[in-house]
């Protein structure tokens, strides 16, 4: 039972993280193989816009920048998107606070975090947000140098959005026209470019067909590879923590191979009666094997009926709460009722067969 509810607790808790990369990660994502930067002209755009699997795209451009608002200073990146980013990731689910930036203008959308660091507000066109980055050049910059070594911009700050701590920290939105001109870039160069795919569609059979269409090597990003760090993060925690109560539950079947022995013990008359009847050592030992065996599988079920009762009782009634507003995260899988029952039946076999070998011959003298 333990096990079993552990174990969905971690599947919600796995869902609960991931549900912030499904609103603010695409389908896939095309990334340049080298450099940041990928060459996107009018007509690659019409040959990726013919693809029958592709719904929709958005044309990205990402750059570290730094940002500076009445003394309060943070670096963050920006990214501009265009007008079909909404269709790709939908801007509603992650705005906090106001609206989008408008296409076109000089406004921009600020994570919660930056908007409190720099303690920023919402259509404030008296003071503006200034934004940084670098020329492009080589060589060290000297103190008299500093107002020409970097392109500065002012934009209004038209919405805040929230995802989660780190993200919220981390991104300043912007039209892409905005970051093309803060960075120097022409119309045809882009950081990434964003896609969403129509349902049920092969992801092994839309990346042949969309890796040709680049006249450069390109890298081809699914949701979980865009966060591979995060999924392998919360799958060792699975196994670390299936594995800690699997030691668990391999010290509590000691208890039956404890009784199982106790059991032979108190019946040696028994057992020597059914020997002399004619039944051998092999027939007596499957005895008590298949007694030990089904101690623990129907120990097992019985033990898994009543974690699923707790872990529907928790998504029904709330128990338990993180916080006032927030319940813990569990989620009912069937791959954990199976999980459970393998694991409990494996190691009560191999408890029942230890302690079922102790039927020896001189027990009967």
């Amino acid at each position: 039972m333990s096990l079993f509810i552990v174990l969905s607790g971690f599947s919600g808790l796995k869902d609960f993280s991931l549900q912030f990369t499904n609103v603010f990660d695409s389908d896939l994502k095309i990334f340049p193989a080298s450099g940041k930067t990928i060459t996107f002209s009018e007509a690659t755009e019409k040959k990726l816009n013919e693809l029958p699997e592709v719904e929709s795209f958005s044309k990205v451009i990402e750059e570290r920048v730094f940002l500076q608002y009445k003394g309060r200073n943070h670096i963050a990146y920006i990214k501009g998107v265009d007008e079909n980013y909404n269709a790709v990731n939908p801007t509603d689910s992650i705005l906090f606070l106001s609206n989008w930036f408008t296409p076109g203008q000089q406004e921009v959308v600020v994570g919660f975090n930056i908007a409190h660091k720099l303690s920023l507000g919402v259509n404030d066109y008296t003071d503006l947000l200034d934004i940084y980055v670098p020329r492009p050049g080589t060589g060290q910059i000297l103190a008299t140098d500093v107002a020409n070594a970097f392109t500065k911009r002012k934009a209004v700050v038209s919405g805040i959005y929230d995802v989660n701590e780190e993200l919220n920290s981390k991104y300043v939105f912007s039209d892409i026209g905005f970051a093309r001109d803060l960075l120097k870039l022409d119309s045809t160069t882009v950081s990434s470019i964003e896609l969403k795919l129509k349902p049920d569609v092969s992801e092994e059979a839309i990346r042949k067909e969309i890796q040709p269409i680049f006249s450069e090597e390109v890298l081809i990003k699914n949701r979980i590879q865009q966060n591979d760090a995060l999924y392998k993060m919360l799958n060792t925690e699975n196994i670390a923590v299936y594995l800690i109560f699997t030691l668990v539950l391999i010290i509590a079947l000691f208890n039956v191979v404890g009784s199982i022995i106790m059991m032979i013990l108190d019946k040696r008359k028994d057992i020597k009666t059914l020997y002399n009847m004619g039944a051998t050592l092999k027939d007596i030992r499957k005895i008590f094997f298949l007694q030990g065996t089904l101690m623990t599988t129907f120990g097992g079920i019985l033990g898994i009926g009543l974690g699923i009762v707790m872990v529907w009782a928790q998504l029904q009634f709330k128990l338990i709460n993180i916080t006032q507003t927030l319940p813990y995260p569990v989620k009912f899988k069937i791959i954990n009722v199976v999980v459970v029952f393998v694991t409990i039946t494996v190691l009560g076999l191999i408890a029942s067969k230890i302690a079922s070998s102790r039927v020896r011959k001189k027990l009967l003298n």
